[in-house]
């Protein structure tokens, strides 16, 4: 009977395991193996040339600098996303006014703004990078944003948004937050409707007040939820390729200012004499952090389960 079941498990898994193979794991050993030569994607002709490319990677500084850039939104993007996700979420669920007896309230009309926050999810990231370069855009008859910066008696603060290097890669991070923090707000919200009213009662019988109640009892419930998040908005951040490639000044610009690691690779392989074998090597180099990135957030984030 027992070896019924295994077979019966086995047979079950072997198909999504094999494409699981094929799909992903494959890809990922074409690409060391290419990163390995001096293929340029152009010809069938490859020459064996072990670790050179990782030996220019390393003394390539707009490697360092892209990679900087994608530290950089590692660090900023997910945890603005979380918290405001986090913050509206709560606001929505619990922010109201009690009614009656009544532990805790939403706000009127939470189901509305709940829409209006995750319409962004409705778009194409190819169409929010476009409409928000439209909307940063440094011409006064033009850009939305300094219309509006303009017409309200700021025009001293209208300025050259993606043009500015100091001011570029912000602006990116900023339409990586707006677009991705509506997600979260749902995804929040669907959590604190699971957590029994009774919790939110007994901490209001001891006199704990909204603030102490988020950090004390919703944060804690949920930090799973919280640390997958984390994760995927982590993923996101190491990519930007397309917010980046779409709204940046020449690619990256000004100035390599707005690179990331992704956008490099791009341009190795398709633009700078086709490395395809040099921008192997730069997958591999992201897919080694982002692995490190995911596996270090699991671990740090993993604690006792906490069930009600």
């Amino acid at each position: 009977m027992r070896h019924g079941k295994y077979r019966f498990i086995i047979g079950f898994l072997a198909i999504p395991l094999a494409l699981y193979g094929v799909l992903v794991i494959s890809p990922f050993v074409q690409d060391f193996q290419i990163s390995l030569t001096d293929w340029t994607g152009l010809t069938p002709d490859k020459h064996y040339i072990g670790f050179d490319n990782y030996r220019k990677i390393i003394h390539n500084h707009l490697f360092w600098q892209s990679l900087w850039h994608n530290i950089l939104l590692l660090l900023i993007v997910p945890v603005v996303t979380l918290a405001l996700g986090l913050f509206f979420a709560f606001m929505l669920n619990v922010g109201g006014r009690r009614k009656g007896s009544a532990s805790v309230a939403g706000v009127r009309g939470s189901g509305a703004y709940k829409i209006i926050f995750f319409f962004p999810q409705v778009l194409s990231v190819a169409v929010i990078a476009i409409l928000w370069q439209q909307i940063y855009n440094p011409d006064p008859e033009e850009g939305v944003l300094n219309v509006v910066l303009h017409g309200i008696g700021l025009g001293s603060q209208a300025q050259s948004w993606l043009g500015d290097p100091k001011l570029a890669l912000a602006c990116i991070m900023a339409v990586m937050v707006w677009a991705n923090v509506g997600f979260y707000v749902v995804l929040f919200s669907a959590g604190m409707s699971s957590i029994p009213t009774e919790i939110y009662e007994a901490s209001l019988l001891d006199g704990a007040n909204r603030t102490t109640t988020f950090f004390r009892v919703t944060l804690p419930l949920l930090s799973d939820t919280v640390a997958t998040g984390w994760v995927y908005m982590g993923i996101i951040a190491m990519d930007a390729f397309a917010y980046v490639q779409l709204m940046s000044v020449n690619n990256g610009g000004p100035n390599e200012k707005t690179d990331v690691v992704p956008l490099l690779l791009f341009k190795t392989a398709f633009r700078d004499n086709s490395q395809y074998g040099l921008a192997a090597a730069m997958g591999v180099a992201m897919l080694i952090v982002t692995l490190v990135f995911a596996v270090l957030t699991l671990r740090l984030s993993r604690r006792e389960r906490i069930e009600f």
